[in-house]
């Protein structure tokens, strides 16, 4: 068992932390205040492998692992959350595809998808299938070459916006086993989108709904066989949730280092906030929360590059753990600067607003409680 990591890491680290730092945290605020998509940044990343950072070298990926994935985006959200947590979306889409596809499929969509010249989304969210995603109903139906869908998804990251949409769609009968991956390319006859839903947070990343009326894509658009879309997109989404947890840990890192300063600068009652044994407590609980919540995530990053058995199960511990704590250091954090972290002078409260989605997508974290007790309760029952 392995604690420090390699030096390639730490460079990798040292990378992601510099670009944050240069690029995105000092935007951060503007793109929330005025709802800005920063497409420039978003490709300036890119330019540095952040778009396909577990996508094979071959299609311009950056061919690393789950473990890289879970530094860089720990960084990035460092310096803005919710725009680190699209650039995970659009890597978990752009990795389905390079799971999945077939060479000529890699070839045609991700050398535009790793440049981020093109902008994905991931579609398996319903109006009426949230939790339930095995009870989706847009439908694909065949004809001939083509299939034509109809169907809405709801609460889409980057809708409207992006050029790459992979979608969960019926092909078949009830269940999970009926459920196929096909790419919905933007301009595409019958594909529109809904309003662009306001938020409590992740402002700087457009959300809207799509939708499919008689809308025809090629066969050839299909990730993997008919009856595979389950499987695939719920393997995507073990990637996706150790993501959206290393995006809680920088939101929380975040609020932690700003409250450390706050402390030691900040004096009432004759004496500096950080001298005061109640507060110290608290600090040193922030700390040590997001500190087990990192090796949380990194134990889930390890096991799901090593095809654990178990990875789905680390994965799921990981994300509930991860961005539960990451959730409440941030109010910590605010609740440490009184006033003042209620201010949109200070980050502490965009922090705050940023994480919570983190709750809720890839999965609820009453989602991740059932897939742990499922497995482990299985597990037993197992036992002779």
């Amino acid at each position: 068992m392995e604690f420090s990591l390699t030096e390639e890491q730490r460079a990798i680290q040292e990378t992601a932390r510099a670009f944050a730092e240069r690029e995105f945290r000092p935007n951060a605020a503007r793109w929330d205040e005025e709802c800005i998509f920063p497409v420039e940044a978003l490709r300036a990343a890119a330019a540095l492998g952040f778009a396909g950072i577990y996508v094979k070298e071959d299609v311009g990926g950056s061919g690393l692992g789950r473990l890289d994935a879970a530094l860089i985006f720990e960084e990035l959200a460092a310096g803005c959350v919710s725009t680190s947590a699209y650039l995970s979306i659009h890597n978990m889409a752009a990795w389905m595809i390079d799971r999945f596809g077939n060479e000529a499929q890699r070839r045609r969509f991700l050398p535009k998808l790793t440049s981020m010249e093109h902008f994905a989304s991931y579609c398996l969210t319903e109006p009426g299938a949230g939790s339930d995603a095995a009870a989706l109903k847009a439908r694909a139906r065949r004809d001939g070459d083509h299939y034509v869908i109809d169907g809405a998804k709801a609460f889409i990251s980057g809708g409207g916006t992006s050029d790459v949409y992979v979608a969960m769609l019926r092909t078949g009968g009830e269940g999970p086993k009926g459920i196929s991956t096909i790419v919905v390319e933007k301009g595409t006859p019958g594909l529109s989108f809904g309003k662009k839903e306001k938020k409590l947070g992740w402002n700087s990343q457009p959300t809207a709904m799509v939708i499919f009326e008689n809308c025809r894509v090629p066969v050839a658009n299909r990730l993997g066989e008919e009856g595979d879309g389950f499987k695939i997109a719920m393997m995507g989404l073990d990637g996706g949730r150790l993501n959206i947890s290393a995006c809680s840990l920088g939101g929380a890192r975040a609020s932690l280092e700003a409250a450390q300063t706050y402390l030691g600068e900040r004096s009432q009652f004759g004496q500096k906030l950080a001298e005061f044994q109640a507060l110290q407590f608290r600090f040193a609980d922030m700390a040590t929360e997001l500190e087990a919540a990192r090796l949380m995530v990194w134990r889930a990053a390890v096991s799901l590059d090593g095809a654990d058995p178990e990875a789905t199960l680390h994965c799921a511990m990981a994300k509930r753990f991860a961005t539960d704590a990451g959730f409440q250091i941030c109010n910590e954090a605010l609740q440490l600067h009184g006033g003042y972290g209620y201010l949109k002078d200070f980050p502490l409260e965009r922090h705050l607003r940023d994480v919570r989605v983190h709750q809720i997508l890839e999965g609820t974290n009453e989602i991740m409680r059932v897939i742990i007790a499922r497995r482990l309760l299985a597990a037993s029952n197992r036992r002779p």
